[in-house]
């Protein structure tokens, strides 16, 4: 199947999935709400920022890997890929089993004195932690085969497992509705025990499908890839590290400042910016393996032009939903949510606009990633996250709003932002003129066009259904317009069409001549 046939069936299946599970998992959520309350909700959001962080660090190793494979994909060398996979698995084994020795070992102190639990709910926090530990490890543990599936675009099997794993995340909530016990824990036992059940099913799918993801330690040992290995491994973990604990230590701050109500709005405005987020992420992970690839064969000029893309229409993607759910935040909360607790509006907006600033150089990060330069790189772009903790904690001290951190957030990731397009220049030969002029003042102007555009029925009209389709509608059609106009250059325009042309096709010979015509 050629390159550009698969990522349209990648892409579609992924999307397929998205859609069928965003609504799911926003119904879970609920249920989930009302079934615990917004007290026990946010002692789960804050202990199961384990699973978060690990979720996190699990996509960060996943790219390491997926980036061996892919690379080695692309050369077809099955005897190296053997090898890296092998290595892959011992160091995920020893470091699965480390980080539960240090979480088991933190998980005293985090509970007995740093998080601001109620003394009540103390002994439930703690059975929490062990069931996340517990499931943090599985999730470890099977990062290669996922990083095999990646390499493999086998995006069928990421679809169905997706759908799974939403079904029985709903058949959890439904279960917790006319539970006798405690609830908390519960709902805790039963989402590890789905994490691990559909992790240990991709362990089975790739021994048997895959002959690279079989154990062979003896047979493909080979200690000087293990050690390359490791340390880009390291270089990106350390990344992902930053990431999590940024995200976390926000989590933590918010809650010896305000209590775990405020920890429920923030977990519930990090679970919108995940569904939203699924578009740009959808579509990053039918790209990932063909920007590798591409580097993997010697081609860097399809690597950057993939890479520019992937920049723009990741950012433009998640504009699509942003900018009406920005807008009308207080309704859909409203029509989701039994109960709003407070800050999530405000935590919603500046959380989807610090995403939005990230998804303009999501291209660039995949893209160093491939180059495999990321030291000096990921060391920059820490310090510039870890600076959130100092600022939000001196922004509390000071008596600001719970809001400020997320603000200070979104001007950290701005900087963040700029650093990464200029270091793009030395690191994959992306010049910035190039990337500001192809991608930056191209998305970011189609956006804050369309976003004028919704305004006018926001402005208009009262809050209501009638509002919220008006402003859907404006925002759509603002976009598409803005981006034909201003938004994507001619080759883009024409790469677009060949895309929907054989898209079309697949669906009936007749739709793709129609196409053409037009």
């Amino acid at each position: 199947m050629q390159a550009a046939n698969r990522v349209v069936m990648n892409t579609g299946l992924l999307y397929g999935k998205m859609l069928v599970t965003i609504f799911i998992s926003l119904y879970s959520t609920r249920l989930v709400l009302s079934a615990l309350g917004a007290r026990d909700f946010g002692i789960f959001n804050l202990i199961a920022g384990v699973i978060a962080m690990l979720s996190f660090l699990n996509m960060a190793m996943t790219l390491s890997t997926q980036r061996y494979m892919s690379v080695h994909l692309g050369g077809g060398d099955m005897e190296r890929l053997k090898k890296i996979f092998n290595a892959s698995i011992l160091l995920h084994l020893l470091l699965g089993l480390g980080l539960v020795i240090v979480f088991e070992a933190a998980g005293y102190f985090l509970l007995g004195h740093v998080l601001n639990i109620p003394p009540e709910r103390l002994s439930a926090a703690r059975i929490i932690y062990h069931f996340m530990v517990v499931s943090a490890f599985f999730t470890i543990i099977s990062v290669p085969y996922d990083a095999t599936i990646n390499a493999r675009e086998n995006m069928l099997l990421v679809a169905l497992t997706g759908i799974a794993e939403a079904l029985l995340k709903l058949g959890v909530a439904l279960v917790l509705q006319n539970a006798g016990s405690d609830r908390l824990v519960l709902f805790a036992g039963l989402t590890a025990a789905t994490a691990v059940g559909l992790l240990l099913f991709k362990r089975i799918y790739c021994s048997l499908k895959y002959p690279e993801s079989r154990i062979r330690f003896g047979k493909y040992k080979d200690g000087a890839l293990l050690k390359e290995m490791l340390f880009y491994g390291g270089w990106n973990m350390f990344g992902a590290v930053s990431v999590v604990t940024r995200n976390q230590g926000i989590a933590m701050i918010l809650n010896v400042f305000f209590g775990t109500i405020v920890n429920a709005a923030y977990g519930i405005a990090n679970q919108v910016n995940a569904q939203l987020s699924f578009f740009s992420v959808t579509l990053m992970q039918a790209l990932n393996p063909q920007i590798m690839k591409s580097e993997g064969q010697g081609n860097r000029e399809r690597m950057l032009k993939l890479a520019m893309i992937a920049s723009k229409f990741s950012f433009s993607l998640l504009a699509f939903f942003s900018i009406p759910l920005i807008l009308e935040t207080p309704f859909v909360l409203g029509l989701w949510l039994k109960e709003v607790p407070d800050y999530t509006i405000v935590f919603c907006r500046l959380i989807l606009l610090s995403t939005m600033v990230n998804q303009l150089s999501v291209g660039i990060q995949v893209g160093v990633q491939s180059v495999g330069k990321i030291r000096k790189y990921q060391l920059s772009v820490s310090a510039l996250l870890m600076l959130n903790l100092p600022v939000a904690y001196l922004l509390l001290r000071m008596g600001m709003p719970a809001w400020s951190v997320l603000a200070a957030a979104l001007g950290i990731e701005i900087i963040t932002c700029a650093y990464r397009i200029g270091a793009a220049e030395k690191l994959i030969g992306l010049p910035v003129r190039t990337f500001l002029s192809g991608v930056v003042t191209r998305a970011v102007a189609s956006v804050l066009l369309a976003f004028c555009i919704a305004l006018l029925p926001y402005r208009a009209m009262d809050e209501g259904w009638a509002r919220l389709i008006a402003t859907c509608a404006a925002s759509t059609m603002g976009l598409i317009c803005t981006l034909n106009w201003v938004g994507l250059s001619a080759y883009e325009t024409g790469k677009i069409r060949d895309v929907m042309t054989k898209a079309l096709s697949r669906i009936h010979p007749r739709l793709a001549v129609i196409k053409k015509a037009v």
